[in-house]
């Protein structure tokens, strides 16, 4: 995949956009504390925070490091009736269909000037959420069945059949992608463009004090591990330099930075790793799904890399980092040729042989 997009969901005030600009490194959305103060959704793409490149870069000389990229896109502040058109309503849920993945952001701090109604209330946050994304789900699922109820042609089919055993799952409160679907019917289910049919994971925006027993949070939310992190901290974090930024994470005793750890959720979330292209032009990491085959890595590069597939020389980040490149990983046979059937590896360091 070229880049992986992920929606930032959440009621108005939870932390979003403050969340959306520390995982920029800069202010770009408008952080005021009111509701629908975000218009338009705010997109921004930001490089994958990836020590090993500039360890492969050192080895093999070379001065360009092109890491993968993210794309979050901050969705405005849902509320209660967005999908009957309240607040800004049906224009924001449509611009989540657009993204691979779903970032839920639940408030888990207090603070006396935010504008929210009730109490501090993660899950019930989230529920929110959930049901108006269920509720748009279910216009279309009954839109479907209306137009075709009467159509013998469609009615008798599988996609129909599916449409109905979906209206009753969301009518349960259930989301597509938690309902008990064959791997047919998911198939299937893909042609309805279902918002809830999408992968998500959950982050909690917590208060400071909160951020520095992070590591040991076990907050959960429908079963769910939830990632906290710490909107103001983090943007904070993100206007140090570098150097800085893993100084002060050190003395927050906190091993990754919320950008590392939401990244990190999100590539599991969705079934994703990472595989290296090292040599003197550049170094650079690529997003494929766990479980491509060679031929597949090598189509992320180009389609005619797959197309014309050969062979591919590979050889592990832990071989090539302590063999010092290509050469010495070939001098003491670590360097294998791997043909179509090979399934991809994390951190594989990789050259493609094709002929097109």
């Amino acid at each position: 995949m070229s880049k992986l997009s992920i929606a930032i969901v959440g009621l108005p005030n939870v932390g979003k956009s403050t969340l959306f600009n520390a995982l920029l490194g800069k202010k770009v959305a408008d952080a005021s504390n009111y509701p629908f103060c975000t218009i338009d959704p705010n997109v921004g793409v930001v490089e994958v925070p990836d020590d090993k490149l500039p360890v492969l870069a050192d080895i093999v000389k070379t001065q360009k490091i092109v890491p993968a990229i993210v794309e979050f896109v901050d969705i405005a502040g849902l509320v209660k009736g967005a999908s009957t058109g309240e607040g800004l309503g049906n224009k924001f849920l449509t611009n989540i269909r657009d993204c691979d993945a779903i970032m839920h952001v639940v408030r888990n701090f207090s603070d006396p000037n935010i504008i929210k109604e009730g109490s501090v209330d993660p899950q019930g946050d989230f529920e929110v959420i959930c049901t108006e994304l269920i509720i748009k789900d279910l216009e279309s699922i009954d839109k479907y069945l209306s137009l075709n109820k009467n159509n013998p042609k469609e009615n008798k089919t599988k996609k129909f059949a599916l449409a109905e055993k979906l209206k009753s799952e969301f009518e349960r409160g259930l989301l597509a992608i938690n309902a008990d679907l064959n791997d047919d019917e998911k198939l299937l289910a893909k042609e309805f463009f279902l918002l809830t049919f999408k992968p998500y994971f959950i982050v909690a925006n917590v208060d400071e004090i909160s951020y520095q027993d992070i590591e040991d949070s076990r907050l959960k939310i429908e079963d769910f591990d939830v990632v906290p992190v710490c909107a103001k901290t983090e943007f904070e974090l993100s206007e140090l330099p570098l150097e800085d930024q893993k100084n002060y994470l050190k003395e927050l005793g906190v091993d990754k930075s919320g950008l590392e750890r939401v990244i990190q959720k999100a590539y599991q979330t969705l079934g994703l790793q990472s595989y290296y292209t090292a040599g003197v032009k550049e170094v650079r990491a690529w997003t494929i799904h766990q479980g491509d085959t060679a031929p597949q890595a090598a189509g992320v590069i180009h389609t005619d890399f797959e197309r014309g597939f050969i062979m591919a020389e590979i050889v592990s980040y832990t071989d090539f980092v302590a063999n010092h490149g290509w050469d010495g990983a070939k001098t003491k046979g670590l360097l294998r040729h791997e043909g179509k059937t090979y399934t991809m590896h994390p951190d594989d360091i990789v050259e493609f042989r094709f002929n097109v």
